[in-house]
């Protein structure tokens, strides 16, 4: 049974990659109204909302768009930095909204940049210390709950992760919108979009929760052998 619902989540994952892929591939094609390219809309969401002190950067890859809060930068994929099309507007109006969340101390953002630490020490050796839990199970059985209590912080992570990228896209939809970048036919399509990107985060986060509760059943099950 488990592993049908491990299948059916790789299944629904490579899905929602593939509808992702292809949103964005029709939206690319799509100009904005004032030509504004991806490093625009950044650059003018940024002072709109009163921030100054974050730059925008290009960064190689596709789909590698992300905001650093450490080094404060919104760093933008080549084609989205250049490109002047809803889909880009909507990717860096959404990184920016990361940018807005940290300047205005949104607190779900402040709880998952203090896990982050944690979360790259527990994957870093969380995968063979449940295998070793597994393997020791009936001898030293708590190797393995030390194994999900560490999978358990990537697992919240995840959880955490949801609130931040949805109201990161919220901020973005409603400033593209007030700011006259998108228009009644292209709003929707920036909002598409972004949907399917939001999908994949809780598709991980679910994905996540159904591997957490196999290990716990593994441990439980050894618990009463």
């Amino acid at each position: 049974m488990i592993w049908i619902i491990f299948i059916g989540f790789a299944l629904l994952s490579w899905v929602v990659q593939m509808q992702l892929k292809s949103r964005f591939t029709e939206y690319s094609k799509i100009p904005t109204n004032n030509g504004m390219t991806g490093r625009d809309v950044a650059m003018q969401m940024l002072h709109d909302n009163g921030i100054y002190d974050v730059t925008v950067e290009s960064v190689e890859g596709q789909l590698t768009d992300h905001y650093n809060p450490m080094t404060k930068t919104v760093n933008l994929s080549h084609d989205v930095f250049y490109s002047n099309s809803i889909a880009a507007a909507a990717v860096a109006a959404h990184e920016c909204g990361h940018a807005v969340q940290h300047a205005r101390a949104y607190a779900p953002l402040k709880m998952r940049s203090a896990l982050v630490p944690i979360v790259s020490f527990s994957s870093s050796i969380v995968q063979w210390v449940l295998l070793g839990g597994i393997l020791l199970l009936h001898s030293f059985p708590y190797l393995l709950l030390f194994g999900i209590i560490l999978f358990a912080m990537t697992t919240l992570f995840s959880f955490i992760t949801l609130p931040v990228e949805i109201n990161a896209s919220q901020r973005a939809l409603a400033w593209l919108n007030q700011s006259g970048i998108t228009n009644a036919y292209t709003h929707d399509k920036a909002q598409d979009a972004l949907k399917w990107a939001a999908y994949t985060y809780v598709v991980a986060a679910l994905s996540s929760l159904a591997t957490l509760i196999y290990y716990v059943m593994i441990f439980l099950g050894g618990r009463r052998d």
